[in-house]
């Protein structure tokens, strides 16, 4: 059977770090077992908040790259205010953290730069991709954001060959994720930002979302939207095994693997374990708090000037593999979303991953969150509000008991649907 092509268009690629890269690269991976060849259209020169060598193992050999040059402004933004790097990454300074600069860059971000700053990407994008399709067979087209902006491609290849199946890839929302409300949009600026959004949902073939609840929301506003969660590598899934062949480690580590911004900061935790560590000696003589990626200065002064300081380690961003490794040498993962409603369809690409190492997973978050359903499926943990500080005192104790007593604290069932290889198989049957 003749393979079939798809055209993944998308920002982020190895060498870039963080969650959004490994979406792609994961599906690009697998989808040849499933009769898909994959084409990567990505910038030539794009500017990255964050590099990870160590991810250009996964890229496929003999993938087919297409690639352009790209103009964005963010260089010059970070010259003028090294803050600008911050929500590059789609994080920000908040409230009183906010100095002018930042407000103003904010400002210019959300008014000037429709959908995003990599805007200037679109219009050399569809010419030259339009080329690109009259020369070469390609049965589907994948536009994945953020940025945004990559679905506005979609959007100009759609209109030039109706016949082309294209679906757009939401690996968050656009509109609805929640520092949108932070851009200080005028009404203009976010009634273009809803029309291109709503544009996208109508024309795209299929929408992916990434969570229950954005597919639900998408499907309200006109999308014929599917979701297909992210997931984890099988070869991830045999660090299970490995705890078994260490003697109790001399620690009870609670782990936060990721980058840590002050929209989605559990200050509650913070407290819990400051009280936890005055209260329960034993508790203080065995308590590490480990951090392993960027965590943002503001919440690290916070915690440090209480009794936390002298029970943390800061790895600082550390390569992906390794960031496995940190999790699978903790007894306890934190996962934090931001406390507002319309975040609870947000589930953050690193749970799958803390759900292949079997530990038990600490979560904050809105109520009825997308992640809770996940770890009430799976028996991988408990899911809290920002102000349940009772019940995760209660929840931190027991999991401590357990350590105590050298037992295992993760006890995870029905975990294979999030593999990368049956995710895939999904799209692929959404491929056709």
């Amino acid at each position: 059977m003749e393979q079939k092509k798809i055209l993944i268009i998308t920002y982020y690629w190895p060498p870039a770090g963080g969650p959004g890269v490994q979406r792609w690269l994961k599906f690009a991976k697998y989808l040849p077992e499933f009769g898909w060849n994959p084409v990567v259209y990505t910038p030539e020169n794009p500017s990255y908040p964050l590099l990870d060598e160590s991810l250009l193992k996964d890229v496929p050999q003999n993938i087919e790259m297409v690639k352009t040059r790209i103009w964005e402004p963010y260089q010059l933004a970070e010259k003028l205010n090294k803050s600008n790097k911050k929500f590059k990454a789609g994080q920000f300074d908040v409230g009183k953290n906010q100095s002018w600069k930042s407000r103003l860059s904010i400002w210019v971000r959300g008014n000037f730069f429709i959908p995003d700053a990599r805007v200037f990407w679109v219009k050399p994008s569809i010419k030259f991709l339009e080329q690109y399709l009259k020369e070469n067979k390609i049965d589907v087209v994948v536009t994945s954001g953020p940025p945004h902006s990559l679905h506005m491609i979609g959007l100009g290849l759609k209109k030039k060959f109706p016949e082309l199946k294209w679906i757009a890839d939401f690996r968050d929302p656009w509109t609805e994720i929640s520092y949108y409300k932070h851009l200080k949009l005028t009404k203009s600026s976010d009634r273009k930002h809803r029309q291109l959004e709503s544009a996208v949902f109508k024309t795209a073939d299929i929408t992916l979302a990434t969570s229950y609840t954005d597919a639900e929301n998408f499907r309200k506003a006109g999308a014929n939207a599917v979701c297909i969660t992210n997931g984890f590598d099988e070869e991830v899934k045999g660090l299970k095994g490995e705890e078994e062949h260490h003697p109790i480690r001399e620690s009870f580590t609670l782990s936060y693997i990721g980058v840590l911004e002050q929209l989605r900061n559990p200050e509650s935790l913070w407290k819990v374990l400051n009280e936890l560590i005055t209260e329960n000696t034993e508790f203080s003589e065995s308590f590490s708090l480990k951090f392993a990626g960027r965590i943002d200065d503001k919440i690290l002064q916070s915690i440090e000037s209480t009794h936390l300081k002298n029970h943390i380690l800061n790895l600082g961003y550390i390569s992906h593999d390794k960031a496995v490794e940190e999790m699978a040498s903790s007894d306890l993962l934190l996962i934090t979303n931001f406390p507002n409603e319309s975040s609870k369809g947000i589930i953050p690409g690193k749970i799958f991953e803390y759900l292949a190492t079997g530990k038990q997973i600490i979560s904050f978050g809105p109520d009825e969150a997308d992640v809770s359903r996940i770890l009430e499926e799976t028996g991988a943990g408990k899911h809290f509000g920002y102000e349940n500080s009772e019940e995760v005192k209660n929840f931190i104790l027991d999991q401590f008991e357990l350590w105590k007593k050298g037992n295992a604290l993760g006890n995870t069932q029905n975990i294979g649907q999030f593999s990368r290889r049956n995710l895939t198989k999904k799209l692929a049957e959404i491929l056709g």
